[in-house]
């Protein structure tokens, strides 16, 4: 039981010693979330295109995967798979407004989960300051259900706009966290 114990000491330490870090990626979050709500059609366009063009590069490198795999029995599947991204890639990548509208519902359905394991996750560990971080996830599934709500009526502006928000919260969180671990003694 004391190695789990000094284990424990030792990791939190090591996490105190990094506090700046924390406390620095937080603002540097908040600062893109000022950003992205600034700039919201470019936020949502910039998102859309950058998910277009990973899904498109995995694509390519799936293919390559399954020429390479041709004997191998899931070929078909390796094919398929290279297919489907390549596909989806693409259209995001020259039809990037439409693509919005899909990525409008897998986002409101990231943003309840991810604060959901948020709220979880830090009502369990409760380490200083958890609060934030628990008022982090409820704006995140507030935003993820607000985003479902007004999805007939939602713009290529509100995916920028909930990115920005998730963002700034995320980042007070972090400046919490880093906060909280330099008072620790």
């Amino acid at each position: 039981m004391s190695a789990i114990s000094d284990a424990f000491t030792s990791g939190v330490q090591e996490i105190k010693k990094s506090w700046a870090w924390f406390l620095v990626l937080g603002i540097l979050v908040i600062a893109l979330g000022i950003m992205c709500i600034g700039k919201a059609q470019t936020a949502t366009t910039f998102s859309i295109l950058a998910l277009g063009w990973i899904l498109a590069i995995s694509g390519v490198l799936w293919l390559i995967n399954a020429f390479r795999t041709i004997t191998v029995p899931v070929f078909f599947l390796y094919l398929l798979n290279a297919l489907i991204r390549g596909g989806v890639g693409s259209l995001l990548i020259s039809h990037p407004n439409a693509g919005a509208e899909g990525v409008t519902m897998v986002l409101a359905v990231l943003f309840i989960v991810g604060g959901i394991f948020r709220i979880t996750g830090a009502s369990v560990i409760q380490f200083p300051y958890w609060g934030w971080t628990v008022l982090s996830g409820l704006v995140s599934v507030g935003l993820g259900v607000f985003l479902l709500a007004t999805f007939a009526t939602s713009t290529t502006y509100f995916i920028g706009i909930v990115i920005g928000v998730d963002l700034i919260f995320d980042g007070g969180a972090l400046v919490a966290f880093g906060a909280a671990i330099h008072s620790l003694p």
